[in-house]
C-alpha cells in the first residue's frame, strides 16, 4: 500500500447540479481499477490561481452516481505518481481522469467533503484523520467513483487541485 498523489496544475471549474453531466476539464475524478478494489482519500488540496475578479468556489468531494466510461489519459500539467518512487506497480491501478469520451460523470447527493474559498488567491485544504478516511470501492456507480467539482452557485474560476490517496 502506497500513496499516491493526483495533481493538476489548472483547471477552470464550472458549476453543476447533482445528476448532471460534469464537462470535461472542469473536474478531478478517481474511480477504481477492478470491482473490488478499495481506496482512501487521504487528502484533497485546492488553491486559487491569480484572478482579476472574485470567483467563489463551492466544490465537493463526493461519490459519482453515474461512472464516466472511455476516460481519457491525463495530459500536460496533470499527473497521477506515488509519493515513494519505490513504489510498485498495482495491477489494477486506479484511473484518474479529468476527460472522458462517451459518458460523462455525475455526482451523487454523497459528499465527502465541501471545500469553499474565493480562487482570487484563496485556498482550501481537507486532511482525513487516520481511520476515518472516506472510500470507493469497486468500479461502479455510487461506491466505485469519486470527483472534485464545482457545485450550483460556483463562479468559473481557474484553480489547481490535489487529491491524495492510497490503494489497500
Amino acid at each position: 500500500m502506497a500513496i499516491r498523489t493526483f495533481a493538476v496544475a489548472g483547471f477552470t471549474t464550472e458549476a453543476v447540479a447533482d445528476t448532471t453531466n460534469m464537462t470535461n476539464s472542469k473536474y478531478m475524478a478517481l474511480k477504481g481499477g477492478s470491482g473490488t478494489q478499495r481506496t482512501k482519500i487521504k487528502e484533497v488540496y485546492v488553491a486559487g490561481l491569480e484572478a482579476s475578479t472574485s470567483s467563489p468556489q463551492k466544490l465537493l468531494l463526493a461519490l459519482d452516481s453515474t461512472v464516466a466510461t472511455n476516460t481519457t489519459a491525463l495530459t500536460t500539467g496533470e499527473s497521477d505518481v506515488a509519493d515513494d518512487p519505490a513504489t510498485a506497480a498495482l495491477a489494477a491501478p486506479v484511473i484518474s481522469f479529468t476527460a472522458q469520451g462517451t459518458t460523462a460523470p455525475q455526482r451523487a447527493k454523497s459528499y465527502y467533503a465541501s471545500m469553499a474559498f474565493n480562487a482570487i488567491g484563496g485556498l482550501s485544504r481537507v486532511r482525513f484523520p487516520f481511520g476515518e478516511e472516506p472510500c470507493i470501492v469497486g468500479a461502479s456507480a455510487n461506491g466505485g467513483e469519486v470527483s472534485l467539482s464545482g457545485f450550483t452557485g460556483t463562479t468559473a474560476g481557474a484553480i489547481s487541485a490535489h487529491i491524495k490517496y492510497e490503494t489497500l
